[in-house]
């Protein structure tokens, strides 16, 4: 199958189907040609549809499916795999006008919103009625239905997991316009496949998320966090497995090695870690939370934690035990990523995921890369699951070149990872950017099966082409 382009015509259907959510010409934004990370893919769409419920996206869908022209869909574009790049034309589905929380069932810890609601959006509601849904994916202004399509994981992943955990119900537009509603909102579901859960994690190539049911928990009552200082990165890591196996529960715990501490706070325009403990240089960090539901159960964890870290080799254990200096801690780590792409003209990332007892050797292997690819190299990440972010990055250097360089640095990280028993992706995706190194790590095997998946959702291949796997000829 080919694809074809959007021809006057067809636009012609769309405006008519959708006559007040329909933009094309001068009036497309260049925004809608990439997500955060420019160079995994820039094209313009032929047109965007910006959906105002689940009934547009199924007109446009049915309208483009019977003309064989590409469908993509597009959250608010934080992504940072190319995911929601149109890499080879068509029609964008933009579903940020459908930003509606549509109703809380409070009974049964449910609920239900529209795909374009912004998370930060999610996250106060939820607090305002003491509940707490828990995945923390660094940008808190990405769309939650985008959150579903990659499985978004964040910081808090260690203790309550990622995305998938909390999603009860989709409703689903397949590329042909037919609408389908997966899963249930009762806990247990052992109703035949879990097509809810193939969903999630799909990055839009089975199918557009339009509308989810989730779950949400009681907000925890109390709060603590820990900033372990470490002499270097080495030593920081090495803790990691020592707090993971003390029986406390970390909600969030991430490593930052000093340099990029530094970055975020001129960033920031503000200092909050101390550059020496114990008259030593500070080398690397170590953040974590914890919570729980009474106040002197968090005072012992605080005094444990603390004391785990110093015999875990921290010089020092700083405390940040109220809301707005636990605030400013994390501020820090959440500036990172801004701070490094605000200092760097060209900047690829990479978040494998390893056990975390290969932490540290993934982490020194990476920055041991330096010179061989001649690129300046930045790690931090999710030390409690083994999520480890790593920036390449350089100003002054042609496309090309940088490329060449980022593409050996991938190739070689990922033959190291094999043998960690590594994963391509913690919590970015696929996208446009490793789609030829999944078949390599998944398989032949594997490979077909999910190509079977995909033909069977989509077997035009329109949806989202060139994302997660090839899976027709229409990739040109």
């Amino acid at each position: 199958m080919s694809f074809r382009s959007l021809t006057p015509e067809v636009l012609s259907q769309l405006i008519a189907a959708l006559p007040e959510s329909v933009l094309a010409g001068d009036a497309l934004s260049e925004d809608y040609a990439h997500d955060e990370m420019v160079s995994a893919g820039f094209r313009m769409p032929d047109a965007v549809v910006r959906a105002r419920s689940t009934e547009e996206v199924s007109k446009a869908c049915e309208i483009l499916y019977a003309n064989n022209i590409p469908i993509i869909p597009r959250g608010a574009g934080t992504g940072l795999s190319g995911g929601c790049a149109p890499i080879h034309g068509g029609v964008v589905i933009d579903l940020t006008r459908m930003n509606h929380i549509l109703r809380w069932d409070m009974d049964n810890s449910l609920v239900h919103i529209e795909a374009g609601v912004v998370l930060a959006d999610l996250t106060a509601a939820c607090a305002e009625r003491g509940m707490f849904y828990p995945p923390d994916p660094g940008q808190r202004f990405a769309a939650v239905g985008g959150n579903v399509a990659t499985n978004a994981g964040g910081m808090r992943a260690v203790k309550y997991g990622c995305t998938r955990e909390y999603v009860r119900t989709l409703t689903v537009v397949l590329p042909d316009g037919r609408v389908v509603k997966l899963g249930g909102e009762p806990s247990k579901n052992s109703s035949g496949y879990s097509l809810l859960h193939l969903m999630v994690g799909s990055e839009g190539t089975l199918g557009i998320i339009t509308e989810i049911g989730l779950k949400i928990i009681p907000q925890p009552k109390f709060t603590v966090s820990l900033l372990g200082m470490f002499e270097d990165l080495a030593a920081c890591i090495r803790c990691v497995p020592t707090v993971k196996r003390s029986g406390l529960d970390p909600q969030a715990l991430e490593f930052m090695p000093r340099s990029n501490v530094v970055r975020a706070e001129k960033f920031m325009e503000k200092v909050v870690y101390p550059a020496k403990s114990e008259g030593s240089d500070v080398g690397a960090y170590l953040l974590t939370t914890f919570d729980c539901r009474r106040e002197e159960e968090m005072v012992e964890i605080m005094e444990a934690a603390a004391e785990v870290m110093l015999e875990g080799g921290a010089l020092d254990v700083l405390v940040f035990d109220n809301a707005n200096a636990m605030k400013t801690a994390w501020d820090v780590r959440r500036a990172v990523p801004e701070a490094i792409l605000a200092t760097y003209e060209k900047v690829e990332e990479c978040d494998i995921v390893v056990p975390i007892s290969y932490i540290a050797e993934t982490v020194e292997y990476a920055l041991s890369l330096t010179e061989e690819v001649g690129l300046e190299i930045h790690t931090y990440g999710h030390a409690g699951d083994g999520n480890i972010h790593i920036k390449l990055c350089a100003n002054g250097m042609e496309e090309q070149e940088f490329r060449v360089r980022s593409d050996k640095f991938l190739d070689l990280i990922y033959a190291r990872g094999k043998g960690m028993n590594a994963l391509i992706s913690g919590e970015h995706g696929i996208g446009a950017v490793s789609v030829r190194r999944l078949e390599d790590y998944a398989g032949r095997d594997v490979m077909d099966l999910m190509r079977g998946i995909k033909a069977v959702f989509d077997p035009k291949g329109l949806l989202n082409p060139g994302k997660g796997l090839h899976v027709c000829d229409g990739l040109t």
